[in-house]
């Protein structure tokens, strides 16, 4: 990763801070992106006082003119893209029946169209350097899981665009991979949207057992550099993508009776 041009995409919290320090700390020029300014700079002195040269560029990747921004900013300091890690996403739960419609749709606008929008503008200079494009995704996008719709919908989405995607530019030399990390202690169960749009506030399941945001930008940036295809983190996830395969009706009941055991679970 020495001096290739690193963009980070919800850089300010979670997997992408950790992301934002594990891919400078490997020699990377890392520009980090988010919607929140003061903690998108705070996360910035935090990687400048470890000796990791970043740029700070604030938005909101929902939005198009946002991420054409980003881009550009990005070129005009450093001239070039290596990498673009699209990071930001939101979650939800709550069941479809009571969900509203507007809080799908902004799941979709951030995971999906977010990833879309700043793949678009970055894709040229990623051709250039035969960089790579990379979208956390998770494994709701490979199994769908209940009460949470429209993140489901998001990732499978997110999936599909980047595969097409890999193989569209199948001998054009560039690297094209989806991380699924699995349940992670990060801040998005924290951030997700309830039925009515509020943020759920706090996290339905157990931090202190999961995997932490710094061991899953590590694996991120060890899959990058192996230029992997896929990378899927924890037994669990690695069990549910497996069984999904081979066998979808069990998996249904075994990711059902997992979900119905969340503290005010809305299956009980």
């Amino acid at each position: 990763m020495k001096d290739k041009v690193i963009i980070i995409t919800g850089g300010s919290s979670g997997i992408g801070r950790a992301c934002a320090f594990s891919f400078g700390k490997a020699g990377g020029k890392i520009v980090i992106n988010g919607r929140n300014s003061q903690k998108l700079q705070e996360v910035g002195q935090e990687l400048q006082s470890a000796g990791i040269e970043y740029l700070a560029v604030p938005g909101d990747v929902s939005k198009e003119e946002d991420c054409r921004i980003l881009i550009e900013q990005t070129v005009a300091k450093y001239g070039r893209i290596d990498v673009m890690l699209n990071n930001a996403g939101i979650s939800m739960r709550a069941l479809f029946q009571d969900v509203d419609l507007e809080v799908i749709r902004q799941l979709m606008d951030i995971n999906f169209w977010g990833t879309v929008y700043c793949t678009k503008f970055a894709l040229p200079y990623i051709l250039e350097a035969k960089g790579s494009v990379i979208g956390v995704s998770s494994i709701a996008g490979y199994q769908g899981l209940p009460g949470r719709t429209g993140y489901s919908a998001s990732k499978f989405a997110m999936q599909g665009f980047l595969g097409a995607l890999r193989t569209e530019t199948l001998h054009q030399g560039i690297h094209v991979m989806v991380a699924c990390p699995g349940f992670t202690s990060s801040n998005i169960r924290n951030t997700a949207l309830a039925a009515d749009g509020s943020q759920q506030g706090e996290s339905p399941r157990n931090e202190g057992k999961m995997m932490t945001a710094e061991e899953v930008a590590e694996r991120i940036l060890e899959a990058t550099r192996k230029r992997k295809r896929d990378l899927v983190l924890t037994t669990q996830g690695k069990l549910a993508v497996l069984l999904g395969k081979f066998l979808p009706g069990l998996t249904d009941k075994l990711v059902y009776n997992q979900m119905k055991k969340e503290p005010n679970s809305p299956f009980k």
